[in-house]
């Protein structure tokens, strides 16, 4: 049985198109929302185990802007680059070269580990008048509040990279853990949202490629922040970050806010990891104000 989504209507209103180009070697699958005309451009990346849908609400409530947004190397419709081990200088070259191919100079948005992908591609040099982070990765993430379940996190994918294959990939893929993870993050106490929200994990969290790709990019998200990268990125910077959030606290965000040179920091009560979810329209209204 379908289940709800409390933005499909303003998502209906807005023109897609779903588009490939070939970046590193490999397809990148990528799809472009709202007007061609759009004064302004953004380029959207997804977190960890995500897809381009995961960033829909927030593009629903940007419907005057121009959004580019590609599957990960390895997740969604994006197969893995050919030849080469996705760690974090992998998806930030990707980035740059995706950026540049599509829409060189776009304004650059990513979340959660997505954050971690832009701020280490603008940092090296990828071009942008403006760089948007949600749900920044802002503090090491075995240090969080919820350090224990990161690192229970770790023995999982190693194990699901250890065992045989198709055991290892049943692990990966388990609707059980899956499920765990998604009440885990979900702050809302509403029952039709909360729905939703498990409805996406359960329909997105587990197209990845391979066990390999995944194993990679865990390693990336749990292995880097975005304090590596924020004293070398030169361009005004948005920070929307959830005061709930268990896997950087709202003081370890207010800290990353001043290692930037130019940082505007909105902070979303009520919400954890989940702002895309739960507090889209909040989040909208703080991009539209910074571009």
């Amino acid at each position: 049985m379908p289940v709800f989504s409390p933005y499909a209507e303003r998502l209906s209103a807005l023109p897609v198109e779903r588009h490939e180009v070939e970046v590193r070697g490999g397809g990148t699958a990528y799809w472009v929302y709202g007007p061609d005309d759009a004064a302004t451009t953004l380029i959207a990346v997804h977190g960890f185990r995500g897809e381009h849908h995961g960033l829909e609400p927030v593009l629903a409530y940007l419907p005057d802007v121009r959004v580019i947004a590609p599957d990960l190397p390895g997740f969604g419709e994006t197969p893995p680059l050919p030849d080469r081990t996705h760690d974090l200088d992998e998806y930030a070259a990707w980035l740059t070269e995706f950026a540049a191919q599509v829409a060189p100079g776009a304004v650059i948005l990513g979340h959660s580990f997505g954050s971690i992908v832009t701020s280490a591609a603008v940092a090296g040099g990828l071009a942008t008048p403006k760089l948007i982070l949600i749900n920044p990765i802002g503090a090491p993430a075995l240090e969080g509040p919820k350090g224990l379940m990161t690192r229970l996190a770790v023995f999982y994918y190693a194990m699901g990279a250890r065992l045989p294959e198709k055991l290892g990939t049943a692990l990966l893929r388990s609707r059980i853990i899956v499920r765990v993870a998604s009440v885990t993050m979900a702050k809302t106490s509403d029952p039709v949202l909360r729905r939703f929200i498990h409805d996406q994990h359960d329909t997105y969290f587990s197209r990845f490629a391979d066990r390999d790709v995944l194993k990679d990019a865990f390693v990336a998200s749990v292995s880097h922040d975005v304090t590596e990268f924020a004293p070398r990125i030169p361009v005004p910077t948005l920070l929307v970050a959830a005061q709930k959030d268990d896997i950087t606290p709202i003081e370890a965000e207010r800290r990353l806010a001043t290692l930037f040179a130019d940082a505007t920091l909105v902070e979303i009560a009520d919400v954890g990891h989940l702002i895309h979810y739960e507090t889209p329209a909040e989040a909208a209204a703080a991009i539209r104000q910074f571009l």
